[in-house]
Order: structure tokens, then C-alpha cells, then sequence
């Protein structure tokens, strides 16, 4: 299916939360990471602000730094609303109110916007989509990183999964995927038959992080050569 612009939700995430998530100490910041569906996060703007090297790859990077804009805004209102409704599905601990919930995020993809053509001339923002394979060789990356996106939506089905987990896999020593549960918060068949197929080749293992924000997504499935 083509790439369309009007069925993204934005919604970045900054770099505190992408380390609380990933369980990202400061040796891990200073190894090659890469990021898969990082979207609008702040979380590559300000590790390359502190020298670290790290390099995101999302379909939407093909678009203008005005047309992210726009999405953004479009969608703004709309999300903002449904977290609303749904406030009792999440922990309000480390973001504490809907108000710093619609700042933090609107800042995070503020301060993406305002380093994202920079970036793509520095090639840390490339355009790519998953399963297809990185313009990168083998091993390049120490740690890959995937955060609401794999495991998350099932729709997607399980050859979708394993073949993107497997070329990130060719790119990455090692892959970290957060949550391990859909968008309704559960461990799904989908996910267990994925980390099923992986453990027979690889080091497969599932923590818990310091990071909960929707209830019960607090786990990271880490995938080791």
C-alpha cells in the first residue's frame, strides 16, 4: 500500500523517555544506535546536540518539513481529545497532567521540526519503511531501536514482523523493541509466536523498564546476536 501522509499520527517522544524506555545507560549512548519509525521524537535532535551518533529511519521522512507541520496540527486536537477520554488507561507518574503530556509532546516534535532538514542533509533523518532493506551493511549499527511501532500493531501481521525484526536484525547487533503488548495494552498470540521464532537463533529476552505511561506497557523485548 502507498505511503500516505494522512493516515500518520505524529507524536514524538524525547530523548529522556527513549532512554527510560530502552533502558539506555551512557555506554549505550555512545555506541552507534538507529532508530525504526522514530517519526517526530526529538530523540535523535538532541543526541546528536550531545555528540552521540544515532540515525532514524520512518516513511514520512520523504515528506516536507511543512507538510509534517500541518499533520501535526491536524491531528493535535484529535489526540489530545482521545487521551482525554481515556485518561484512566495510564499511569500519570512521570508525566503527570494532559497539559504536560500535549507540552512535552508538542515540544519534542517541535525541536525534531526545527533540526529535520539539517538532519536529512547530515543523513541522521533517511527516508525508509520496514521490511525493505536499510541502505546500511551488515552490523553496522551496535543497537536498533523500535518504540510503538513493532509489536504494537498486529494488524500487520506476523511475515511483516519477522521480516522486519530480521533486517534489523542484519543492520543491528542487537534490537530493542518497546512495548511487548498491542495498542490495547495485551500480550497478543501475535507477539509470543515472534519471540518464539527469534529464540532459536538469537538471545531473546524480556525486561522491565522504569517506563509506564499506558497501564501494562512496561516490558522491552531485547534481541541479541
Amino acid at each position: 500500500m502507498a505511503f500516505q501522509l494522512s493516515s500518520v499520527v505524529p507524536w514524538g517522544r524525547t530523548m529522556a523517555e527513549y532512554r527510560l524506555m530502552f533502558q539506555l545507560t551512557a555506554e549505550d549512548m555512545s555506541k552507534k544506535i538507529a532508530g525504526f519509525g522514530d517519526g517526530p521524537a526529538s530523540f535523535n535532535c538532541e543526541a546528536a546536540a550531545l555528540g552521540y551518533s544515532v540515525t532514524s529511519f520512518d516513511p514520512v521522512y520523504q515528506c516536507s518539513k511543512d507538510a509534517l507541520q500541518r499533520r501535526i496540527e491536524e491531528v493535535r486536537v484529535t489526540v489530545m481529545k482521545q487521551m482525554e477520554e481515556n485518561k484512566d488507561n495510564y499511569v500519570w507518574t512521570h508525566i503527570k497532567s494532559l497539559e504536560e503530556l500535549e507540552h512535552t509532546r508538542l515540544s519534542a516534535m517541535n525541536l525534531f521540526l526545527s533540526d529535520f532538514e539539517k538532519g536529512k542533509r547530515d543523513h541522521r533523518y533517511i527516508y525508509h519503511e520496514l521490511p525493505d532493506q536499510v541502505p546500511f551493511a551488515d552490523d553496522t549499527f551496535d543497537i536498533g531501536l523500535s518504540s510503538h511501532f513493532l509489536l504494537m500493531y498486529t494488524m500487520l501481521g506476523y511475515d511483516f514482523h519477522i521480516q522486519s525484526i530480521t533486517e534489523m536484525l542484519r543492520v543491528c547487533k542487537e534490537v530493542r523493541i518497546f512495548p511487548v503488548v498491542d495498542l490495547d495494552a495485551r500480550e497478543t498470540e501475535l507477539i509470543s509466536n515472534v519471540i518464539a521464532y527469534f529464540q532459536q537463533r538469537y538471545f531473546v529476552e524480556i525486561r522491565k523498564t522504569e517506563y509506564e505511561f499506558q497501564k501494562g506497557d512496561h516490558k522491552m523485548l531485547i534481541i541479541k546476536k
